[in-house]
């Protein structure tokens, strides 16, 4: 047998003589500039990655379920738990619907009651009526998180379920409820926080029920980075740490009992390193604390898709937003999932929405086996180095946080809602400018589409009244294309011309672009497969009677047409040039026309000024 190894036969290839490759075929261009991504997230990724760049990385050689978990809280696999959320406000078709799911492949439960409403024990066994506590987890979001770990320990006890197959948790946040409403529930710190030591109090009996949810959704859904996100959660979770301390709680004791909600959103590969990161950074901050066993630095993760990305138009797209979300979470180690349905955005959910975002976790385990291998992104060059950025970058937060007295003394000076604020701002400027795209909102619109029937959440200032807003980043379109809409039912919908002509890439390019553009307002469009001539056009644009008439066609040609073709139809339609020629730009604005629309245009603001010229209702 041959036992040649013919890879011997290529020399190796340095880093450096790859650079010089790329650059070469560059042909000037800067390297950096033309190449490196900037992220929202403060730092600057290359165009690829070698084995050195792994160098220095302390958690690489940890393994699965180890110090300071990296590669997730289990030796083995990588399971997670499907979680669907049931509103209450019926106990007996609440308790219907819960066993319904639980024989559709959802292992873990949250029952989410209205404002202000906290079930009875007899209310609760009813909920739960032939739901295994010890098989199925639990969780709730009630009023008084303290008489609920009562009334599961009373239960467990009545039906003698082993204690320590009891898995679940109550919803106790007080610095989420802060943030979001600028107030606490119980009128001050002292009497919120005085909940969270009650409620560890009472899962003395119930080791595996998490008393304390530190919620970090909420900044994610408000608008922020990513690293926002990790530094101002852990930042909460902190001062709650101090707090139980202070109290003589066991440090062990207390973060046993701590479970993390995170929103997940679709930048793929960052969310993958966000869940990985988190953990270290948590193993970290509790270990500082002085834990007497490792496993109690594991991070406890539940995560939900994002409600930030959210559309109401082209809803479908949003199962394939939640589609790849999913995938992060699952590769990222979370430990509960939640699927939101994809028409959440503008009614209550259908059965059918349920059933497809159930379905979505389920076919990643049942079918995709991503439950199979414990840290499927270990060793990759891209998501390893992401992992390490976000450490260093998120505590480099946390730690100004830290310095500003902690996390309610910062968010009480205004640090985090600026920091949110001005990160949601860019977001919205992307969406506007097009820099980010919301497929069938601000790119690629369904003309045909019919309208849902929903009233979009009124749009405020991130941080008045100093706390967090959230909102999804799709609602400014939204709602001026339903206002377009609701013109359209009770007079005209607006009409766009197209007039092509000349060359026939750039006429059948820029046609394309404008009807994209315009679209997004939910105009009409009417496209032409290009005139003969410049009269040809101007002849049936007068005929048709648009409303208005985009002129598509190459820069050269523009500086013999444009104007001309302008002052043909200034006194019937809207004249707008497609592109920005920058040679004739002046020229053409001295002859009267003052329309362009181009890539660098800001979409939202181009497409209300057009609105407020054809009459449509100003915002």
């Amino acid at each position: 047998m041959n036992q040649k190894k013919h890879f011997h036969e290529f020399p190796p290839v340095s880093t450096q003589q790859w650079k010089d490759k790329i650059v070469k075929d560059l042909k000037g261009a800067d390297y950096e500039k033309s190449l490196f991504w900037q992220t929202g997230e403060g730092f600057s990724l290359p165009p690829f990655y070698r084995k050195e760049d792994l160098e220095n990385m302390a958690f690489l050689d940890t393994l699965p379920g180890d110090f300071p978990f990296v590669r997730g809280n289990k030796s083995k696999g990588n399971n997670w738990l499907v979680n669907q959320e049931v509103v209450v406000e019926d106990i007996a078709q609440a308790n219907a619907k819960a066993l319904e799911i639980s024989l559709k492949g959802v292992d873990s439960l949250t029952f989410v009651f209205g404002p202000g409403e906290q079930p009875s024990e007899e209310e609760t066994e009813a909920l739960l009526a032939n739901i295994r506590a010890d098989v199925m987890e639990l969780n709730f979001r009630v009023a008084e998180p303290e008489k609920m770990l009562q009334i599961m320990d009373s239960l467990a006890n009545k039906y003698k379920h082993d204690p320590d197959k009891i898995h679940g948790s109550v919803f106790c946040d007080p610095l989420s409820h802060f943030s979001l409403k600028g107030h606490f529930a119980n009128g001050s710190r002292e009497a919120d926080f005085s909940v969270l030591e009650k409620t560890l109090k009472a899962a003395e009996h119930l080791p595996h029920f998490r008393t304390i949810t530190v919620d970090g959704s909420i900044f994610h859904n408000s608008g922020s980075g990513i690293v926002s996100e990790m530094a101002f959660t852990l930042a909460m979770a902190v001062d709650y740490l101090t707090f139980l301390t202070d109290k003589k709680f066991d440090i062990d004791h207390i973060a046993r009992h701590i479970r993390f909600q995170f929103a997940v959103g679709s930048n793929y590969f960052m969310e993958i390193a966000k869940f990985r990161a988190l953990r270290v950074l948590w193993a970290r901050i509790v270990n500082a604390y002085g834990i007497d066993d490792a496993a109690s630095a594991g991070m406890h993760i539940h995560a939900s898709s994002s409600v930030w990305n959210k559309t109401a138009f082209d809803p479908y797209v949003n199962m394939l937003r939640s589609t790849t979300e999913a995938m992060s979470a699952a590769i990222g180690g979370v430990d509960t999932l939640t699927v939101i349905p994809f028409d959440v955005a503008f009614e209550k959910p259908t059965v059918f929405a349920e059933r497809i975002a159930r379905n979505q976790q389920l076919i990643l385990r049942g079918e995709s086996y991503f439950n199979k291998v414990a840290d499927p992104a270990a060793g990759s060059y891209y998501i390893e180095n992401l992992t390490q950025q976000l450490i260093e970058k998120a505590w480099e937060l946390f730690l100004d946080v830290d310095e500003r007295g902690g996390y309610l003394k910062a968010f009480e000076a205004g640090f985090i809602t600026r920091r949110v604020e001005e990160e949601a701002r860019q977001k919205d400027m992307d969406i506007a400018t097009r820099k980010k795209t919301v497929l069938g909102t601000n790119q690629y619109p369904n003309p045909a589409e019919e309208p849902p029937k929903f009233t979009p959440q009124p749009l405020t200032e991130k941080a008045a009244k100093g706390v967090l807003k959230p909102y999804r980043g799709a609602q400014a379109f939204e709602k001026l294309r339903l206002k377009t809409e609701d013109f359209a039912r009770h007079k005209k919908r607006p009409v766009v011309w197209l007039f092509t002509y000349g060359s026939p890439a750039m006429r059948s390019a820029r046609a394309r672009f404008a009807a994209n553009f315009f679209g997004c307002a939910g105009f009409g469009v009417l496209d032409n497969p290009g005139f003969e001539t410049v009269d040809d056009g101007i002849l049936e644009a007068k005929k048709a009677k648009a409303d208005i008439v985009v002129i598509c066609s190459s820069d050269e040609v523009y500086a013999e047409t444009a104007a001309g073709i302008f002052n043909a139809l200034k006194e019937d339609s809207i004249v707008v040039l497609a592109g920005y020629p920058r040679a004739i730009v002046d020229q053409l604005k001295i002859s009267g026309m003052e329309h362009f629309i181009h890539v660098k245009s800001n979409l939202l603001e181009e497409l209300k000024k057009y609105q407020q010229l054809l009459g449509i209702e100003k915002s």
